[in-house]
């Protein structure tokens, strides 16, 4: 196992690498939509229909459909490459999201608004794990976790940035600030697809040969169980349960802003803090040296975010003043970059050779489709107990993550033993 670099020469080194910044720069960018397009779509569906039902049932609309699609893309940008992917579906899914907001802004039946949504969200390409690929084929071995890092970093500072983006927007006609999404969207996704990187051949794929390739192939259950083995199940089931309790948060997080601080201005202050913790936490955690056993880093990191989040569901209980609560929420996110990072990781170490890139993109159907339901049933918690009873709530889940990282931790191990032995073959 190759020991990563340390220190932050190691960031210097890879800021440095021009291969390795130009696509990580669109990257970003391309992005910014994640977090842009369920607030952007919130706002222009309540304003038009003065419905947070209709908001509400539109905005999970694209979260599934980024689920369901990202696992198909992932695949196909390990057979095909990244460039020839995610050039064409960005560019779909743009302008889909381009017909979304002047349909809503045209009063367009809900049923077709919906259709829109979901489509836009099923063609997003999955530029996260494109990006893995990309930091893999332009970094040496022992940067490759310091540009993860990075990687995971931005992520969190994303969903920070594209909301405060979007917020200056507003101004403009209900559809206009979803349409400058869709332009930043499609922006950032040629950009990357342009670079060199992307334009790499892909890795190897796996395959059986003869006629039982050609029947695996052709049934997308067993193309799946290929990739789905136990030791990545685990992983995404982790991912999963982690995920619900960003929702809790999220919903939480603006139950307090209204119902607790009086104020749902401060909503972006709250949030800006669990993020400002996740995003110097995943850059220290890039600092630490390379461990073989990373792994055994997760159930802490997750029970570390359950102890935080209890924590703040005790402060917001009791009233607790803004300056108090801030730093709380700070210190619960320190924990969130790095288990995200070996979670990611842990990925990479059990996918199949050559399929990194859809086992990657099932990491991201596991977050996306568990921060989905997450927001759903905390706001039904919400309503029954206030933000005190909802993050109760995700603190539990985080319990359930961190049972299920440490059972996990066995089937983990035989996988890294296998891949060493297969290495060292």
């Amino acid at each position: 196992m190759t020991s990563g670099a340390g220190g932050l020469g190691a960031y210097l080194e890879v800021l440095r690498t021009g291969s390795a910044v130009r696509p990580f720069a669109a990257a970003v960018v391309a992005r910014l939509p994640i977090s842009m397009v369920p607030f952007g779509t919130l706002l222009l569906v309540e304003e038009t229909r003065g419905s947070f039902s209709a908001a509400g049932l539109v905005t999970a609309g694209y979260a599934i459909g980024i689920g369901v699609g990202s696992p198909m893309w992932g695949r196909l940008i390990d057979r095909h490459g990244q460039a020839r992917l995610v050039a064409p579906t960005v560019l779909v899914s743009a302008a889909l999201l381009a017909a979304f907001a002047l349909a809503a802004e045209a009063l367009a039946p809900l049923a077709l608004l919906l259709v829109l949504v979901v489509v836009a969200g099923a063609t997003a390409p999955p530029i996260s794990s494109a990006m893995r690929l990309s930091w893999r084929s332009v970094l040496p071995e022992r940067l490759w976790r310091t540009g993860y890092a990075l990687d995971a970093s931005a992520v969190e500072a994303v969903f920070v940035g594209g909301p405060l983006l979007l917020s200056l927007l507003l101004h403009l006609p209900p559809a206009g600030p979803l349409l400058v999404t869709a332009v930043v969207h499609a922006v950032g996704g040629l950009t990357y697809a342009a670079s060199e990187p992307a334009r790499r051949p892909p890795e190897r794929t796996a395959a059986l040969d003869g006629a039982l390739g050609a029947v695996v192939d052709a049934d997308p259950l067993r193309r799946a169980s290929r990739v789905l083995t136990p030791p990545l199940v685990a992983v995404l089931a982790v991912g999963l349960a982690m995920a619900v309790a960003f929702g809790f948060v999220d919903t939480s997080m603006a139950a307090t802003a209204r119902a607790v601080l009086g104020d749902e201005s401060r909503l972006g202050v709250l949030l800006a803090s669990i993020a400002g913790g996740s995003v110097l936490g995943g850059l220290l955690y890039g600092l630490l040296p390379h461990s073989g056993d990373e792994r055994r880093r997760l159930p802490a990191l997750l029970a570390a975010f359950t102890a935080g989040l209890a924590g703040v569901a005790v402060v917001v209980g009791a009233g607790a003043p803004l300056p108090l609560l801030l730093p709380v929420l700070f210190l619960t996110g320190l924990c969130i970059a790095p288990a995200l990072i070996v979670q990611q990781a842990l990925v990479d170490s059990v996918a199949p050779e050559g399929r990194r890139g859809e086992s990657q993109a099932w990491l991201a159907t596991a977050v996306v489709t568990g921060g989905a339901g997450g927001t759903a049933a905390a706001g039904l918690l919400v309503d029954l107990g206030g933000p005190p009873l909802s993050l109760a709530a995700g603190s539990a889940a985080l319990s359930v993550a961190t049972a299920l990282a440490l059972g996990a931790q066995p089937g983990w191990s035989r996988s890294a033993r296998r891949a060493a032995a297969l290495d060292a073959g």
